[in-house]
């Protein structure tokens, strides 16, 4: 059983290293806005990201309409909002509300 000030003293790590994962990318980056590989980076990274939330999002689905459909929805929607907004935030957010309605309507 952890007392008090372990779990404070733990707390107190996790929070630093989260803060030191996060602060990492600009300090490491800082002088670095003319590099080729970052401008490589900043065109594909979202592509990127947008690939890893589809496969993780086709994981698992079945022939069942309840997995299928609220993967075709979310994937659709967040295809249809970017390609009207061009915003990855409101794409991103719309996708996964679809998906979340989606899922629990067909639970």
């Amino acid at each position: 059983m952890l007392t008090n000030p372990q779990i404070a003293v733990a707390v107190a790590v996790v929070a630093v290293i989260t803060f030191s994962c996060r602060i990492a990318p600009f300090v490491l980056l800082r002088g670095r806005k003319d590099s080729a590989l970052l401008a490589f980076l900043s065109r594909a990274m979202p592509l990127g990201v947008m690939i890893v939330l589809v496969a993780y999002t086709l994981d698992g689905v079945s022939l069942s309409p309840s997995t299928w459909l609220p993967a075709a929805g979310g994937i659709g929607t967040t295809a249809g909002l970017h390609l009207w907004r061009r915003s990855i935030g409101l794409s991103l957010i719309g996708g996964t509300g679809v998906y979340v309605a989606l899922s629990l309507l067909l639970a």
